[in-house]
């Protein structure tokens, strides 16, 4: 029986106070996950990140962490390249604090390098991440590249794959949003594609690539060039739709954790776990 953990990206909405009060008010309201968002930089302190760890420990609260989006490890500028490195090698000390089981980034984009050049240069600086992860005895962080929204950047499901073949204990991140938004709506509206990224997860990579595989949805509206806007779960006028998300989840057996990128957090959080155990069971949700 497949086992699934939800929680938000960030700081619940309708939570007031420090964050590391949030695990304890997770818990309150049922849910077990909480991405830490980085992603203006990493500025948490080594005492208030191990606290922050301690209360998730305390309150069965997963950790993940989300680095900066200041992030181009594709860029023809060594200098980009090299405080892209930086950021990153910044996260997985910080997920060493808080005991955050992965560091989710966005690898960065194409410009000014062709796709194949940026993947390389891509695969090249996380090398480097991966051997500063063991200098420091992080090697139990997962590195993980998500799947990214718009078609400059580097992040399609095959890109992260490719990149995951070539570094240690890495997997892709899967973003149904941003998949679907790529796509401009025409990937994630069936079951049949949902079980098609499982499976290739799992082909491709192992099965550790999916024990658990780590989720981030929300609905979204994209333009010509992809991702634009996300949105609540709630608003049917955009996709995917979460129901054909668990349903594969469901049908293929992986275990997930399921961070909510909605605008309200958290709540949206509740609705995907009120959705997963109507369609499989209370059994299915980690408790």
């Amino acid at each position: 029986m497949p086992r699934y953990r939800f929680g938000p990206a960030g700081k619940p909405v309708e939570y007031r106070g420090d964050m590391v009060g949030v695990p304890e008010f997770l818990h309150s309201i049922g849910l077990n996950a909480l991405e830490y968002q980085a992603v203006r930089g990493v500025k948490i302190s080594e005492n208030k990140a191990k606290r922050l760890g301690e209360e998730a420990r305390k309150y069965d609260v997963l950790l993940s962490l989300h680095a900066p989006y200041y992030i181009n490890f594709g860029s023809p500028k060594e200098e980009t390249r090299r405080a892209s490195i930086e950021r990153l090698n910044a996260s997985i000390q910080a997920c060493k604090w808080m005991n955050a089981y992965i560091a989710v980034f966005h690898p960065g984009y194409y410009k000014g390098v062709t796709e194949e050049e940026a993947l390389k240069n891509t695969i090249d600086c996380l090398k480097e991440v991966a051997e500063y992860r063991g200098s420091i005895g992080a090697g139990d962080v997962w590195i993980g590249p998500e799947t990214t929204g718009r078609i400059s950047q580097i992040g399609t499901l095959d890109e992260n794959i490719a990149i995951c073949r070539e570094i240690d204990r890495c997997k892709p991140v899967i973003d149904w949003a941003h998949m679907y938004a790529r796509s401009l709506g025409e990937y994630i509206t069936c079951l049949d594609h949902v079980i098609e990224v499982i499976e290739k997860l799992e082909k491709e990579l192992g099965s550790e690539a999916v024990k658990p595989m780590h989720i981030h949805f929300s609905r979204i509206e994209y333009g010509k060039g992809g991702e634009r806007e996300h949105h609540i779960l709630a608003d049917r006028d955009y996709g995917p739709d979460f129901e054909i998300v668990c349903r594969g989840l469901v049908e293929t057996g992986v275990e997930a954790v399921i961070i909510s990128e909605s605008p309200i957090l958290e709540k949206d959080a509740l609705a995907m776990k009120e959705i997963c155990s109507r369609l499989c069971g209370v059994e299915c949700i980690a408790d």
